[in-house]
């Protein structure tokens, strides 16, 4: 009779120990992803044309036109290169590239 008390209240405590990992795992490792994705894709939407950006392959451009899920950066020596909004940095606004 106590080993049956003991098994089922072992099964429970079990039971929120998970539940206290998946708290704790998601208000320190989930939850400030998403706040980092959301605050990143702000700083996407809020580029124009004519912002200085670095890619996160480390190309510093000059946006020249927008599309629905590109830019067209300039880098120095005019050429264009399209790339993915994703692949913009959110780095501190560089200075703009001087000719």
């Amino acid at each position: 009779m106590i080993l049956l008390q003991t098994a089922s209240g072992s099964g429970m405590s079990s039971l929120i120990m998970f539940a206290m990992i998946f708290v704790v795992m998601y208000f320190f490792m989930i939850r400030p992803q998403i706040r980092k994705q959301k605050k990143e894709n702000a700083y996407r939407l809020s580029l124009k044309k004519g912002d200085s950006v670095v890619t996160i392959g480390g190309i510093h451009g000059k946006i020249i036109d927008i599309k629905k899920d590109t830019f067209i950066i300039e880098v120095h020596g005019g050429s264009q290169l399209k790339i993915e909004k994703s692949g913009v940095s959110m780095g501190e606004r560089v200075e703009p590239i001087k000719k």
